[in-house]
């Protein structure tokens, strides 16, 4: 998958997701009344291109991107159980984040037979950020 792919995946599958631009980099919020003031525009999933970051997925390769994404806390403990080693400069390989694993984000370098299981992730991903819109929204609302 490419990141043109994948961008258009998100938004079209992703309710409510806007993608917001910079540095090359694609952040995915899920803002859908879009009045989340911009400290609150959190992302659930990324695309990053560059080493501007941490260099620990060395970016600097052509054509490398990592895909990142938020999940619950669960599952991400029920993908990675222990604390097992993991190359975050492989390809096409699920790795805990390696600045944000302990926050239980992943990375995939250039997802392609990945796909399917990202795909998934994503879904899992979105839903956590749906959720988390939700219950900011009852406590604005006094709810």
């Amino acid at each position: 998958m490419d990141i043109a792919s994948i961008r258009q995946h998100i938004v079209d599958t992703h309710p409510g997701t806007s993608v917001l631009e910079a540095h090359g980099d694609l952040y995915f919020v899920h803002d859908p009344a879009r009045d989340l003031p911009p400290e609150r525009q959190l992302p659930w999933a990324t695309i990053v291109t560059s080493d501007a970051h941490d260099t620990a997925s060395r970016l600097d390769r052509p054509g490398v991107f990592r895909l990142n994404l938020g999940l619950p806390k669960a599952l991400f403990a029920d993908l990675w159980p222990d604390d097992a080693e993991h190359d975050p400069t492989a390809l096409d390989v699920l790795v805990p984040h390696p600045v944000y694993g302990p926050m239980h984000w992943v990375a995939v370098l250039n997802p392609d037979t990945t796909w399917p299981a990202v795909r998934d992730l994503l879904a899992h991903a979105h839903a956590l950020a749906e959720r988390k819109y939700a219950n900011a929204s009852r406590r604005r609302d006094g709810a």
